[in-house]
């Protein structure tokens, strides 16, 4: 290394040698011709070698000069290769890629953002809304190495809270009560509801084995037999949401995920009676000791929000 002219003159070197003009170096590496001139000077008086052969303007390459630039046209390429690999890995020290299921990723963690980035302002949050984070099945088989292999940090999974190799945190029951548009709900009366209207069904709550969803919720409450509604079926229960404040019927819906939509008068509860399903809301990540900085503190952060 102790031999090694410097870096900055080689560098001038190898983009006048492959542009084969001054001007078109000082034009690339947005300084003057006249720079590019000094540091090739310097360099040939280094190395005791003529580089260019200087014509009335324009330069050739001598043989020496042909000889050296294709090593080092690639040392310079697999040099920059390097540096991107130290950028990148400088960026994705601060990058947390989180999954949630899609309601949960929309209404609980994207309303309360900007607080992490308030206390960790380098840091940038990757956020994907995926129903594979649903698992209708306490045996699920999912554990760390599908978070590895899925290249997520952190995951919100709505399920039984079996989950093998990683040891989850609760964040939230799945406790649902009734809702509807406050313009509906003159139509409820104490154990009757309007046959008019729709019941908003969100099939995530019918993937489970055991369901939580109006079929349950009828057997709770007593009240008459489901087949007289029409249910309309959404695949997701954002789907079922927008339905339901454009006062397209009924739904079951969790008050902690909409909390807003109560509280702008959006929705309103209709009944204080709660169905309380086995499911719930848990927090997964590698576990201690296994992930990186910036997760485990999203981790945290999230558990602090949620108390």
């Amino acid at each position: 290394m102790s031999r090694l002219p410097p870096l900055i003159a080689l560098s001038y070197f190898e983009v006048a040698a492959r542009t084969k003009s001054f001007a078109q170096a000082a034009k690339e590496l947005n300084v003057t011709p006249a720079a590019i001139s000094h540091q090739v000077k310097a360099l040939e008086e280094y190395l005791g070698v003529e580089l260019f052969v200087r014509h009335h303007r324009r330069v050739s390459l001598t043989p020496a000069a042909k000889a050296a630039l294709p090593e080092l046209h690639e040392g310079f390429k697999v040099i920059a290769e390097a540096v991107e690999k130290i950028r990148l890995y400088a960026d994705e020290r601060n990058v947390i890629t989180v999954c949630a299921e899609p309601l949960f990723a929309t209404k609980w963690i994207v309303p309360r953002l900007h607080r992490f980035y308030s206390r960790y302002p380098e840091a940038e949050v990757r956020l994907q809304a995926s129903m594979h984070s649903v698992d209708p099945s306490p045996q699920c088989g999912f554990g760390v190495s599908q978070l590895k292999r899925a290249g997520i940090d952190v995951s919100v999974r709505l399920g039984y809270g079996d989950y093998g190799d990683v040891e989850p945190e609760c964040l939230l029951n799945l406790d649902l009560v009734l809702m509807a548009k406050p313009s509906l709900l003159g139509s409820v009366s104490n154990k009757q509801l309007d046959t008019n209207l729709p019941l908003l069904c969100d099939r995530t709550l019918e993937r489970f084995e055991e369901s939580c969803g109006w079929s349950r919720w009828f057997i709770q409450q007593q009240r008459q037999d489901l087949r007289d509604y029409k249910l309309l079926q959404f695949g997701n229960g954002l789907l079922a949401l927008e339905t339901a404040i454009a006062g397209g019927g009924y739904l079951l819906g969790s008050r902690a995920l909409l909390q807003s939509e109560l509280a702008e008068n959006k929705l309103m509860i209709a009944s204080g009676e709660v169905l309380k399903c086995q499911q719930a809301y848990y927090l997964v990540s590698a576990g201690v000791g296994r992930e990186r900085t910036i997760a485990r503190a999203f981790r945290e952060w999230m558990i602090e929000e949620i108390s």
